[in-house]
């Protein structure tokens, strides 16, 4: 009677939020019967209580005659089937509080978190049965507007709040990729060298040029350093995520720039030119621009030569655009090659025949003067008369005398 008096007692005992022994009685439809130990009363474990894997068989989780420490979540008041009263339990939200009293003082620790679903304004995720928040600006360095693509994914992210009585768990992935980007910036700026030929990949084109990720720092390709011809737009030269090689033209790790050139990791228009170009040759080019001293003509890619306003043509031209047109097509000869300066010059009239001159007239078939001319007076060869000065310190006489000075004279 002792004994049943003490059963009967202990029944008061069990309330929401005890932590209690359970042993499993049976496993049927989804759920497990379970005997609260020490109490003489019954409770219920459902697969979701066990597990968040909601397609799981709870049998893979527990069997008759299994002992566990359960949390009393809910009491059930008057069950039909048995007119008592009988407790929900959990074991996930056991090992939620656990994990909760765990996390107590961790905050600034790094933690690998699985995504659970995307929610408003972030991410869902699960710490050893502790579900955590991940607000959508701590997602990435940058703003994710699709953050469905992170569900069912494990991320490292860095514990920022633990609030065990609000259940409050915030955490950051945005702290741990800034954190690593810092390290790799580091490392990049110590084996970046003016001159290095590097490796890097197209992260992202401007109007003014192309961005490279070389592993921990970005450069800066200006157009001007795209290629050796001109540029209308760097991603007419590059493509996002393309692999390419650059040389590195500047590293300015308290600004954070590195100024690299793609041009200069690749073969120059100018290269051998005396070889493509030599002086004579005849060669086909087009009217790339006009000036008022003439055209210069695009005869390889990248490599322009100037026909000077008086090689154009045998007659004389005013105004080149009088002559030629942007576009055009034309034939030139090569007259001088300056390698060092880049300088080509050319010449259109060289490829045609010049015109005859023309005669003078002779009215009079009297040695070609008029007959109304007057003879002409015999020229003297008079010479300016100086006065010397009186003093000649510091002068010659041919210094004072110049070209008038003859010695033959004298």
């Amino acid at each position: 009677m002792n004994e049943f008096e003490e059963l009967l007692n202990s029944v008061g005992d069990v309330k929401v939020g005890d932590v209690v022994s359970g042993e499993i009685l049976t496993v049927e439809g989804g759920q497990a019967t379970v005997a609260i130990v020490g109490t003489g009363v019954e409770g219920v474990l459902t697969l979701r209580e066990l597990t968040n894997e909601r397609d799981a068989d709870i049998n893979d989780f527990v069997k008759s005659g299994d002992i566990r420490d359960l949390l009393v979540v809910k009491q059930i008041v008057g069950r039909e089937s048995e007119g008592a009263n009988v407790y929900l339990l959990s074991e996930k939200r056991l090992a939620a509080r656990k994990a909760f009293t765990d996390l107590e003082g961790r905050e600034g620790e790094v933690v690998t978190v699985k995504v659970v679903k995307d929610v408003k304004g972030g991410l869902s995720v699960d710490f050893n049965g502790v579900r955590g928040f991940i607000p959508a600006s701590m997602i990435d360095t940058y703003f994710v507007r699709d953050t469905k693509k992170f569900v069912g994914e494990d991320l490292e992210a860095k514990i920022i709040e633990v609030n065990a009585a609000d259940k409050r768990f915030i955490l950051s992935r945005r702290a741990v990729i800034e954190e690593e980007s810092k390290a790799q910036r580091a490392e990049a700026f110590a084996n970046l060298h003016e001159g290095d030929i590097v490796e890097g990949t197209v992260a992202r084109t401007t109007d003014f040029g192309a961005f490279i990720n070389l592993g921990g720092v970005d450069g800066l390709v200006h157009v001007t350093e795209l290629s050796h011809g001109r540029v209308k737009k760097p991603s007419d030269v590059v493509k996002v995520g393309e692999t390419v090689q650059v040389k590195v033209l500047k590293v300015d790790e308290v600004a954070g720039r590195v100024s690299l050139s793609l041009k200069a990791t690749q073969a120059g228009p100018w290269d051998d030119i005396e070889e493509k170009a030599p002086v004579g040759a005849v060669l086909d080019g087009t009217v790339k621009r006009i000036t008022d001293f003439g055209a210069f003509i695009e005869i390889f890619p990248g490599v322009e030569g100037l026909v000077h306003i008086s090689q154009i043509s045998w007659e004389r031209v005013e105004n080149a655009k009088d002559v030629l047109s942007v576009g055009q097509a034309v034939q030139v000869k090569v007259l001088d090659v300056k390698p060092a300066e880049e300088r080509i010059s050319l010449s259109i009239k060289a490829l045609t025949e010049a015109p005859a001159r023309k005669e003078r007239s002779n009215d009079s078939g009297n040695g070609g003067q008029r007959r109304d001319s007057k003879p002409r007076a015999p020229r003297r060869n008079t010479k300016p008369e100086y006065t010397l000065p009186e003093t000649q310190e510091g002068f010659s006489l041919a210094d004072f005398l110049g070209e008038d000075f003859d010695i033959n004279n004298f």
